[in-house]
């Protein structure tokens, strides 16, 4: 449970030695108790329930509390009433303006001048609602937006449907919310274990005074008690605004029209007609100038959509306006907070955290936004920085409609195209039996080697050697051996193959496909769908181009290597330069769901995993081909490996908690096998410490760091000391085994994809051919990246909150690769058919 105690004599940022080990040692504790039993099912294939826990530390910023922090600036005398010892009065006076529901698209220069006219005086930015949606209903209702502000942290109500704001009940000069006890013990349910209440009593607890406009304002400012000391129900019942430090004000006029619309089966109403939603913004517009011309001098303006009033999720509006907690104003430009780590993107618990810095108070823990700040510069008009974030919204509204389509398409895809590989594979086999069965190629006879099996004792032709390498042997190309080695038998096939390598090629560059198509603005073309499909297999069909236009080509990992090693720079180079490529990628981010914001998503995770192993290990080969040391390459591969690790766990960079201990673990698996050594239970554990060892360290490391500048790593340290680590636990575990129960076609991709690779590519048969078995015969290093990659998918199934959505895109990238290995590798030698029936034995002595 949150701990709402006062922080440490200490101070919050300067900690005591032993309480720095203690929390190492406790976040040792969390990931290595079940730790052990799910690497021991690493080594055997099994897979028990017991390390469900492994997922705890989930990547999701939005759900792990931030410590509390301190606001910036030396505390101002008390005003009249003074304040306790120990506790600041407020610096400043804020206005907290909420207009549930609105849209940077709602905004134009003649219809709404008031909030065109904020534009252009100061900070902008697209704001992220979400809170806890209704069932069945991936929106944030306005109640649940304003007790979200209230919290600073996710709430919602238990209501069914979107409850309209509850109207106060009148106390002297202020008012008392209604049914506050009741939402305030639901928020225990959520999973996010929300404190309302938590803005209003901060401010009163430090002698400010607080008042309220509106039932929705109501719900933002009052105490945990679910009191408000001044409130009216319009601006102009509250004569003067002078005595006041917040001012909380809801221009409602949106939501009210909203709700007056019939309600559907969730309880949720319908969208508002253009011209209703058009006048009830005006209106809106018209009440915020008059408040606004009201204010005192010197006022700091918050203006926040903090809902929505649609029946979908939308990005809404966020503006900042007169003094900065620095003192100088808000400049003309976009708004940024450490939160998201985006230029122009912010929160709603970030408005909570900047109201409080604004006031020159600290902030409790229960506040897990970070305050708004300005950001990059905005486009030289308003009307520019309005048409950019409508745009914003747009591309995020796009990408939810497309992205559920996109994944049936992509499994449907990829399930259709494992069957005719399998096909093709199978009419190789039963077309292509030579005339001469006496010269079998080294390949074609080669044994398929064991998983501690290295280049020396797989090829004839020393350390490494692979096709490309013996041009007068195996590596050379099949229409240049002579006449009666099965060459004019097997023309119709190779043709096939040539098309299954090629497509196996595209299908792996699928994968970062998705995320560099973000350089292009798909979602502004007019159909969307049929945009994305086009740019993303436009980007693979150029990544395949490059695989196969130089001498790399020939080689049986050459295509894999030039595929790996885009698909692994380009997601390193996106998380070091701010991680834009994943922000509203159909694999990326969805800022309006607001699960994650920079560093690497969990999908993002498994492709750049995947891509790093499988590029090493092609790299590998091409390096022991040329006779360099084994040694020399394992270090080489060691060394970026880690410093792929690295930037998967910086907190400035990739930021991924359960990441990194399935990165270690996978890229180890890789590194064993290189080096010519066998994989132990005993090197698993100790491999699987050192990857909680490196966590732990990171995230110690970031909890050290000031807490505005923290990710969800140190976070979590910081949940682990308040007792909190169980209940994001259990949100976690909740959510791996939602989504791998309840996405079954991702999960009927991995079954199917694992399958293919060990049923149709590993193992001879009638449906197959031992076409992985040539592959590792011509490119050892093969088996160690392919052991590699599916350890690491495995572990991050165990650790992460997105379940099969990881082993998923993993084998996307994986099986296909390899596909297109083997089928290189299968033209490269010469099949060996089954030996023909034998004859009749020889009669026995006793039968003659």
């Amino acid at each position: 449970m949150p701990n709402a105690t006062p922080y440490p004599s200490e101070g919050r940022h300067g900690r005591h030695p032993s309480h720095l080990l203690t929390t190492l040692a406790l976040i040792l504790t969390v990931l290595l108790v079940p730790a052990a039993p799910a690497l021991a099912t690493t080594a055997t294939g099994d897979n028990p329930h017991t390390t469900a826990l492994l997922h705890a530390a989930g990547p999701t910023t939005d759900s792990t509390p931030a410590a509390g922090r301190t606001a910036g600036g030396t505390p101002a005398a008390a005003r009249a009433g003074g304040t306790s010892a120990g506790e600041r009065a407020p610096e400043r006076r804020v206005a907290l303006i909420g207009v549930p529901g609105l849209e940077w698209s709602d905004l134009d220069e003649a219809g709404t001048p008031v909030l065109w006219r904020l534009v252009g005086q100061g900070a902008s930015g697209s704001l992220s609602t979400r809170a806890v949606p209704p069932p069945e209903r991936g929106i944030t209702c306005p109640t649940a937006g304003w007790l979200t502000v209230s919290a600073g942290q996710r709430a919602g109500t238990e209501v069914r449907g979107c409850p309209e704001p509850p109207v106060p009940q009148a106390s002297g000069e202020g008012a008392t919310v209604p049914g506050w006890a009741a939402m305030a013990a639901y928020q225990a349910e959520t999973g996010y274990d929300a404190r309302i209440g938590t803005l209003g009593q901060l401010v009163a607890d430090n002698g400010g005074k607080v008042a309220a406009i509106g039932p929705g304002a109501a719900l933002a400012a009052a105490d945990k008690a679910g009191n408000i000391a001044k409130y009216a129900p319009t601006p102009e019942a509250l004569t003067d605004l002078t005595p006041y430090d917040l001012i909380v004000f809801a221009a409602d006029d949106l939501a009210d029209a909203w709700f007056r619309r019939p309600h559907d089966e969730y309880g949720v109403p319908t969208a508002l007609p253009a011209p209703e939603r058009r006048a009830a913004v005006a209106e809106a517009d018209r009440r915020i100038g008059a408040l606004i011309d009201r204010l005192p001098a010197g006022t700091t303006i918050l203006l926040a959509g903090v809902s929505d009033v649609t029946p979908d999720a939308h990005l809404h509006v966020a503006l900042a306006t007169g003094p900065s907690a620095a003192g100088q104003p808000f400049p003309y430009g976009h708004l940024t907070a450490t939160s998201t780590r985006q230029d122009a993107l912010v929160t709603i618990t970030d408005l909570t955290a900047t109201t409080v810095q604004l006031l020159g108070l600290d902030a409790p823990r229960e506040v897990v936004g970070r305050p708004w700040q300005a950001g990059g510069p905005a486009p030289g008009t308003p009307s520019a920085t309005v048409t950019e974030l409508a745009d914003a919204d747009l591309a995020s509204k796009v990408l939810r409609e497309v992205r559920g389509p996109f994944f049936t398409v992509l499994v449907t895809v990829q399930l259709v195209f494992y069957a005719l590989a399998a096909l093709a594979l199978r009419r190789r086999r039963t077309t292509s039996a030579p005339t001469n069965r006496e010269e079998p190629t080294a390949t074609g006879a080669a044994a398929e080697p064991g998983p501690g099996t290295t280049a020396r004792d797989t090829h004839p032709a020393g350390p490494g050697a692979t096709a490309d390498a013996q041009p007068a042997g195996t590596g050379a190309a099949a229409d240049a051996r002579p006449p009666g080695t099965g060459t004019e038998g097997t023309a119709g096939a190779s043709t096939v193959l040539k098309s299954v390598q090629a497509v196996a090629v595209v299908s792996g560059a699928t994968a970062i496909a998705t995320f560099l198509a973000q350089l292009v603005p798909w979602w502004t073309f007019p159909v969307p769908m049929l945009s994305v499909i086009v740019t993303i297999l436009a980007i693979a069909g150029l990544i395949t181009a490059v695989a196969f236009a130089g001498p790399w080509r020939a080689h049986v990992l050459g295509p894999l290597t030039v595929v790996a090693a885009v698909t692994s720079l380009a997601l390193l180079l996106d998380v070091m330069t701010g991680s834009t490529l994943q922000v509203n990628a159909v694999t990326g981010y969805e800022p309006v769901t607001g699960g994650r914001f920079y560093g690497f998503s969990n999908i993002a995770f498994a492709v750049y995993a995947t891509g790093t192993i499988l590029g090493l290990a092609g790299v590998a080969q091409w390096l022991l081909g040329r006779g360099v040391s084994r040694l020399v390459v394992v270090t080489a591969c060691g060394a970026y490996g880690a410093f792929a690790v690295f930037a998967d766990g910086w907190p400035s960079w990739g930021a991924d908690f359960g990441g990194v201990p399935a990165f270690v673990v996978g890229l180890a698996v890789f590194l064993i096998l290189l080096s010519g050594r066998r994989v132990s239970l005993l090197r698993l554990l100790l491999v699987g410490l050192a990857g909680a060892v490196l966590v732990g360290a990171l995230s110690v490391f970031d909890w050290l760091r000031p807490d505005d500048q923290r990710t969800h790593l140190g976070n979590f340290v910081q949940q682990i000391i308040d007792g909190q680590a169980l209940t994001v636990v259990g949100r976690k575990f909740s959510a791996m085994i939602g989504v791998t129960v309840g996405n079954l076609p991702l999960t009927l991709l991995s079954l199917v994809a694992l399958a293919f690779l060990f049923l149709v590519l590993a193992r001879p048969s009638r449906w197959g051919a031992s076409a992985l078995g040539q592959a590792y015969a011509l490119a050892p290093t093969l088996r160690a990246g392919l052991f590699g990659a599916l350890t690491c998918a495995f572990v991050g199934f165990l650790m992460n909150d997105s379940g099969i959505a990881i082993p998923a895109m993993a084998l996307t990238v994986a099986v296909p690769l390899t596909l297109a290995a083997c089928v290189r590798a299968l033209q490269l030698a010469t099949p060996t058919p089954p030996a023909p029936p034998s004859g009749r034995a020889a009669p026995r002595r006793a039968e003659a």
